[in-house]
């Protein structure tokens, strides 16, 4: 325990169970859209896949995760054939 708090001096912490959920979910998803735009060949799916399987990695806010998440969930389903 004590180099969970060392780790929490230098400004680290784990991430909540809400934001590991969010990101399996969400990298899940964007894996299915990455390869139904590579089978349909829709550029447009495709590299939508591909945003939802990284974006993850750049947005630290668990609130911020499932909205981000969820608007771009929305343009896959739109972009959905």
């Amino acid at each position: 325990m004590n180099n969970l708090d060392s780790l929490g001096a230098l400004g680290l912490e784990l991430p909540s169970p809400a934001y590991l959920i969010g990101s399996l979910v969400f990298g899940i998803f964007g894996y299915v859209a990455f390869r139904r735009g590579r089978k349909t060949a829709s550029p447009e799916l495709t590299w939508s896949g591909v945003a939802l399987m990284v974006y993850p990695y750049l947005v630290s806010q668990t609130w911020l995760l499932w909205l981000l998440g969820a608007a771009l969930c929305g343009w896959v389903y739109t972009r959905w054939e």
